[in-house]
């Protein structure tokens, strides 16, 4: 008995460590990497899926928390997906602040196939997944998240991706895209959410597509693709900018830039200029806790390599740049 007590003490001593260890960003594996900056407790959230962990040993998100955005707290789960569920991966997971509570955007591919042909007929062509995005709602940033509703909010019969939420005069919208496996020619889409965002209201309407990127392949069945969706309003002019990736052949993944010509959502987008070309991207923007602005993204885009990097941004009013650039 007591040989079973002092093992019983030892592993509870071990679980404790590592809940309290600390790690460093560039021991982080993370794709698609999102921060939420918590004013209240001035704790830094970055969340993660699990998958990017090995040994994770479940399907879902966790989250490290940072005071310094240098080292962080070991992860923790917030959302766990059940063992039936048919989910194959887990994408891009993002937490929106939306009227008090907290929300929580996630890539869900399932291991079924959508009922349609593939829009290439080549052996190389990735196989037509299920795949879409999913809202979760929490009372805290570091949940539990519980789903609004037992399907995604993007359409059933699309790959889509990438859901990321903005609110335009105390609307919600979902911009997100519609997968260029499905399309060859990758689109970013719009939709309005219901108040509660517990549901889609109207239609998904097309914003561009990947191929207004400068240098983007011309060929018709050659892929061309949207990626990481980010939208942000300039407080000095209330320019609406959004920052999205794709590939562009001689410079690989990057980070583009794009401006609504109308100040709204809807656009129309322009300008798509490339603002990093370093094999990275998917990235986000929030504010440092002394005011800061930064840019996050993965670099390189090789898996199992991929680390967060932030890059100071610079807003005039009128573009975005690194900054030094």
């Amino acid at each position: 008995m007591k040989k079973v007590l002092t093992a019983l003490f030892g592993l509870c001593a071990m679980l404790a460590a590592a809940q309290t260890a600390t790690l460093t960003t560039d021991a982080i594996r993370v794709r698609d990497p999102f921060i939420f900056a918590d004013a209240s407790s001035k704790t830094y959230y970055l969340y993660a899926q699990a998958g990017n962990r090995a040994g994770s040993g479940y399907r879902g998100v966790e989250v490290y928390t940072s005071k310094d955005l240098k080292t962080w707290q070991a992860p923790r789960p917030v959302l766990t997906l059940p063992e039936d569920s048919g989910v194959a991966m887990v994408w891009a997971p993002e937490m929106h602040v939306y009227k008090g509570a907290y929300y929580l955007f996630v890539t869900l591919t399932f291991r079924d196939m959508l009922p349609i042909a593939k829009p290439v007929d080549t052996p190389n062509w990735p196989p037509m997944h299920r795949r879409g995005t999913w809202i979760y709602r929490a009372d805290s940033p570091a949940g539990p998240f519980k789903p609004l509703k037992n399907s995604s909010h993007t359409p059933a019969d699309w790959m889509a991706l990438d859901g990321t939420l903005y609110v335009e005069n105390g609307r919600p919208y979902m911009i997100f895209c519609h997968e260029w496996v499905q399309l060859i020619d990758g689109a970013m889409a719009l939709v309005e959410l219901t108040p509660d965002l517990s549901d889609t209201q109207g239609e998904p309407v097309r914003l561009f597509s990947a191929s207004v990127a400068p240098g983007a392949k011309r060929g018709e069945k050659e892929s061309k693709v949207t990626d990481g969706p980010f939208l942000y309003k300039s407080p000095k002019s209330g320019a609406l900018f959004m920052i999205w990736s794709t590939f562009i052949p001689g410079k690989g993944y990057c980070v583009l830039l794009a401006r609504s010509t109308s100040g709204r959502v809807a656009g129309p987008w322009t300008g798509h200029t490339p603002i990093y070309t370093t094999n990275g991207g998917h990235g986000m923007i929030f504010k440092t806790f002394d005011g800061r602005l930064q840019l996050a993204l993965h670099q390189p885009n090789t898996s199992p390599q991929e680390r967060m990097h932030l890059f100071s941004l610079v807003d005039d009013g009128t573009a975005l740049r690194l900054e030094g650039k």
